[in-house]
């Protein structure tokens, strides 16, 4: 995930003044893509069960063992 998002957003403005749409370059259009599918992700993932980092290392030990 790309943080902090350094974006520098051109606006299209009406003839108020108010901003109606925003340009953004190709990259950081898809660096925000790339952040919000890592989101989805983590979004789906969230209720599934971890493995704490120590379980993990003796996993490797028994498995390297084996």
């Amino acid at each position: 995930m790309t943080m902090p998002m350094n974006i520098n957003p051109n606006y299209i403005t009406n003839d108020s003044g108010e901003k109606m749409s925003v340009i953004l370059s190709m990259k950081e259009f898809e660096n925000i893509l790339e952040d919000i599918e890592d989101l989805v992700i983590v979004a789906e993932r969230k209720d599934e069960q971890s493995t704490s980092h120590q379980d993990f290392i003796e996993e490797l030990k028994i498995d390297a063992i084996i």
